[in-house]
C-alpha cells in the first residue's frame, strides 16, 4: 500500500514535517497518530475538514487515528491564530460540547474494536496538581523559546497582549503528546500550521522525559483563491452539524466555489483518484460545472450520507435547471403559523426572519434592487405583504439573488 505521507503530499495536505525521512519511515508500519479538537462549540465547521480527512486517510492506510477532544485545554484556550483572548468557558459547557464532537467525528472514523480511538484530555489534565506539574513538566520549558513561538509572538504584538492562562497552553498540549505516547504508543501529532510551536514542544518534552523520538506534520491554513477563509459563507460558518447548516446549504457552498479552487478542494475533500481530480480540475468554461457538482456531491456524501447528497443534488438541479418538479426536502425550511401568513408579513421582515438577509436593512436593499423573489415572482416593493395564498404545493419558495433559496411552510401543513 502507498505510504500515507506520499498521499498527503500528492493531495496537498502538507505544510511542514519535523523530519521528512523520519516520518516517511515511521509510516511504513502501522502507527498511532493524533489530532486535537477544542470543544469551543457543539459542532465542528468546514475549517476542521482538512484534519478530519487526514485522519480518515490514515485509517484507510492501516494506521490508528487518535482523536483528542480538548475538554481540558478548552478550559484554557489556545492563543494560536487568535488576536484576542478566547471566551473562558465553563467545565459544563466544554463537556457538553466534547460529547457532541464525539458523536460528530464518529460519522467519519470507525471507532469500533481496534479502530480509531477517541480520548478527552480532561481525563488526565483535570487532576493535575499545579506544583507537581511545574516541577516535573514546567522545568523543561524555556520561556525565551516559548516567546519566540509565532502564536505567542503575534499575541504579544497585540494591544490585548497574552494572558497568563493562555501562556500555559503550550505546556498542556505538549503534555498531551507525551501522555498519548506513554499510554497509547502515539508517535505522530498532526495539526494546522499555527500548531507548529505546540507540536515541537511536545516532541521536545517526550524526548526529555522518555528519550523517545516522536514526529509532527502540519497542514496549510486554507483560504479560497479570493483570500476568504475556507468555510465562511454569507450566513457565517459552514457547520458540519445538519441542524446548523443543512445538507442543501452545505452542498451549495461547494458548488459555488471559485473555479480556481476546484482541483485543490477535490484533492483535499474527496477520495477521488488523483487522475480524476486532475481531469476535473482541467475542465474550463461551462464544463467546470461538472467538476463542481462532483465536488459538492462527494463532500456532502462524506459529511452527511449518500442519501442527503442525492437529495441536495436533485434539489439543486431542479431549482437551477427550472424543471418545476423538484424535490425541495433538502432546501432550508421555516414553518410559520397560518395566522401570521393570513394576516400577511412585510417582505423585508420575512426575508430577514428566514435568514436570507442578515438584517432588515439588507432585506430592504435587496428587494429595492430587484433581488427578492417569491415563487419566481420578483418583488417590486420591500413592504409588500406576503400572505398565505403564496404557499402552494411543497411551500412558498423564496429567493435572494440568483442562488440563495428558502422554503416557507405553514405550521401544521403536510
Amino acid at each position: 500500500m502507498k505510504n500515507v505521507l506520499d498521499i498527503f503530499r500528492e493531495r496537498g495536505f502538507i505544510e511542514k514535517t519535523t523530519d521528512d525521512e523520519g516520518v516517511h519511515k515511521l509510516l511504513e508500519e502501522p502507527t498511532a497518530c493524533y489530532i486535537g479538537f477544542d470543544p469551543t462549540a457543539p459542532s465542528l465547521h468546514a475549517g476542521s475538514l482538512e484534519p478530519i480527512m487526514s485522519l480518515v486517510h490514515m485509517q484507510r492506510c492501516g494506521h490508528r487515528p487518535i482523536v483528542l477532544v480538548g475538554g481540558g485545554t478548552g478550559l484554557v484556550g489556545d492563543p494560536s491564530g487568535k488576536t484576542e483572548l478566547r471566551r473562558v468557558m465553563s467545565r459544563e459547557e466544554t463537556e457538553a460540547n466534547a460529547e457532541a464532537l464525539k458523536r460528530q467525528l464518529s460519522h467519519y472514523l470507525d471507532f469500533g474494536s481496534g479502530g480509531a480511538l477517541l480520548v478527552n484530555n480532561v481525563d488526565w489534565l483535570g487532576d493535575l496538581r499545579y506544583i507537581d506539574f511545574l516541577r516535573d513538566i514546567g522545568r523543561h520549558f524555556s520561556v525565551n523559546r516559548m516567546l519566540a513561538a509565532e502564536s505567542y509572538r503575534l499575541r504579544l504584538e497585540q494591544e490585548s497582549g497574552l494572558s497568563f492562562i493562555e501562556f500555559n497552553y503550550m505546556l498542556l498540549q505538549a503534555y498531551d503528546f507525551w501522555y498519548l505516547y506513554k499510554h497509547h504508543g502515539c508517535r505522530l501529532q498532526m495539526g494546522g500550521a499555527d500548531q507548529w510551536g505546540n507540536i515541537c514542544a511536545g516532541i521536545d518534552l517526550t524526548r526529555r522525559l522518555e528519550a523517545a523520538q516522536v514526529y509532527g506534520i502540519t497542514f496549510p491554513l486554507l483560504t479560497t483563491s479570493s483570500g476568504a477563509k475556507m468555510g465562511k459563507t454569507a450566513a457565517g460558518a459552514l457547520w458540519l452539524d445538519p441542524e446548523k447548516t443543512s445538507p442543501y446549504e452545505f452542498y451549495q457552498y461547494w458548488i459555488k466555489v471559485d473555479d480556481r479552487d476546484v482541483e485543490r478542494f477535490l484533492a483535499l475533500f474527496t477520495f477521488l483518484p488523483m487522475e480524476e481530480v486532475r481531469r476535473l480540475g482541467g475542465l474550463e468554461g461551462e464544463a467546470i460545472r461538472e467538476a463542481k457538482e462532483i465536488l459538492a456531491f462527494e463532500a456532502t456524501r462524506i459529511t452527511h450520507s449518500e442519501e442527503e447528497a442525492i437529495r441536495a443534488r436533485d434539489a439543486s438541479r431542479g431549482l437551477f435547471g427550472g424543471t418545476g418538479g423538484e424535490d425541495l426536502r433538502s432546501v432550508p425550511t421555516t414553518e410559520i403559523a397560518r395566522e401570521r401568513l393570513e394576516e400577511g408579513i412585510p417582505a423585508w421582515q420575512l426575508f430577514h426572519e428566514v435568514g436570507l438577509c442578515k438584517s432588515r436593512a439588507d432585506a430592504r436593499r435587496l428587494i429595492q434592487q430587484g433581488g427578492g423573489y417569491v415563487n419566481d415572482r420578483r418583488l417590486d416593493a420591500f413592504d409588500e405583504r406576503i400572505g398565505a395564498e403564496e404557499v402552494r404545493g411543497q411551500g412558498m419558495l423564496m429567493r435572494a439573488g440568483k442562488k440563495r433559496y428558502h422554503l416557507v411552510r405553514m405550521k401544521g401543513d403536510e
